[in-house]
């Protein structure tokens, strides 16, 4: 029995070490714990960037402050009204409206401005009477730089004008270009085409030395110009409640040098609201060679009230 025993012992040692092996490959011993983490990992990325999106590139400049997208709409009217021992009646009004859509610009405006004045007893008269017109076209092809197209019309009674054409190519450079602060410069072609009234036709001579006057010289009906033009513009709204412009026009005749006319014009605008501001003008007009009988220079002042539609 003793010799079977310790024959059958190497077996059984044998055969534990077997199973304890085999124990231990199947379960892995635990190691030591590890504190759960205070913030979950993030991958780097999810595989989904993407450069091009298709459309277009939108700008690096926030949408309120991008000058390539604009939508502006104003209208304008004021008026002066006395009664008594002299009577007036004075209106002007104005529009304008400016569309902006990448490289495109187009622009429209209108102004009218009437006056009726006399004293007691005595006939009213027509003092002021004009009436004009601006469209307008540009494309830009930088920020700075555009090409455009203007055509005015302006009918001006005390000018001696039924009708007065501008058409007008050019090119323009724009110094500082955003949406509260342009500054720019343009040079082109300017035609100007005169329909005269007739009463501003006749003009009266002098009489002679024998005291008799020669019979009266009739101008033409209308008139053709070829003139290069050069404008200086600037329009600041850094503030919201204030606005301020100023312009200058030069028109110079390419055939006769003593024959030119240049326009200034300056405004400030201050808002009383939202949309309604008060808008104090001032527009000053010289032709050096006018109409016989036609001063060389117009100016009108006006203060009037402005709503911003858009």
């Amino acid at each position: 029995m003793k010799t079977i025993s310790i024959l059958g012992l190497p077996v059984v040692m044998a055969t534990a070490l077997i199973s304890t092996s085999a124990f231990a490959q199947s379960t892995p011993p635990a190691g030591p714990t590890i504190p759960a983490e205070t913030v979950k990992a993030q991958t780097a990325t999810t595989g989904k960037t993407e450069v091009a999106k298709g459309g277009f590139a939108t700008s690096g400049l926030p949408a309120e402050d991008d000058p390539s997208e604009a939508t502006e709409a104003s209208i304008a009217a004021g008026g002066l009204f006395s009664s008594g021992n002299a009577r007036t009646v004075a209106l002007t009004s104005s529009g304008k409206f400016r569309l902006r859509r990448e490289a495109h610009q187009l622009t429209v405006q209108a102004a009218a401005n009437f006056a009726r004045a006399g004293k007691k007893d005595e006939p009213v008269d027509t003092t002021v009477e004009n009436y004009q017109g601006v469209l307008r076209y540009d494309h830009f092809f930088t920020d700075h730089i555009a090409a455009f197209f203007q055509s005015s019309a302006r009918r001006d009674r005390f000018q001696g004008l039924d009708m007065r054409l501008n058409f007008d190519p050019g090119a323009a450079y724009y110094f500082v270009n955003t949406k509260q602060q342009q500054l720019r410069g343009e040079i082109g072609y300017d035609l100007q085409h005169d329909v005269r009234r007739d009463a501003s036709r006749v003009v009266a001579n002098p009489p002679g030395a024998n005291g008799v006057a020669s019979p009266p010289t009739i101008v033409d009906k209308t008139q053709t110009l070829h003139n290069v033009r050069a404008f200086l513009g600037y329009d600041n709204k850094l503030y919201k409640e204030v606005g301020f412009i100023t312009s200058f026009e030069y028109l110079q005749n390419v055939s006769d040098l003593g024959t030119y006319r240049f326009v200034f014009d300056i405004g400030l605008k201050t808002n009383i609201a939202e949309n309604l501001a008060i808008a104090t003008t001032y527009t000053m007009r010289f032709e050096n060679k006018p109409l016989p009988d036609v001063e060389k220079a117009d100016s009108i002042a006006s203060v009037n009230l402005v709503y911003t539609l858009f």
